[in-house]
């Protein structure tokens, strides 16, 4: 069992800065990656980042490339989301996620694959 705690979520003006974080815990040696997906107002659950939590490559959606970095301190079985150059756009419920899977390509971007997830931090951008 794997048990995540999101957390960082706030209210931020447009082009402001968060950091979320993700604490794990339980059995945590069986994980392979954590990241974060969003669900924003009226859309679909989406793919945000991961991180391998051996080696720590990375891998961005497109939407935020360039504005989020992803990291992890595996000593404190935490990962975390830097997120700079917030956007209105950016508005949405974040969610830690954790998969013991070994994915490639697409499989990364989709939720069915990851087993535990976290309840939740709301980032809120304003205009």
């Amino acid at each position: 069992q794997v048990q995540l705690v999101d957390s960082g979520g706030g209210l931020v003006q447009a082009g402001g800065s968060l950091r979320l974080s993700c604490a794990a815990s339980g059995h945590t040696f069986s994980n392979y990656a954590m990241g974060w997906f969003r669900q924003a107002p009226g859309k679909e659950r989406e793919f945000v980042t991961r991180i391998t939590l051996i080696g720590g490559s990375t891998y961005y959606a497109d939407s935020v490339k360039g504005r989020f970095t992803i990291s992890r301190d595996n000593a404190k079985n935490t990962v975390y989301l830097q997120m700079n150059s917030l956007k209105p756009e950016d508005t949405a419920v974040y969610y830690c996620a954790a998969t013991s899977r070994r994915l490639y390509g697409s499989a990364w971007y989709q939720d069915r694959n990851y087993d535990y997830w976290g309840q939740g931090t709301q980032v809120t951008v304003s205009s």
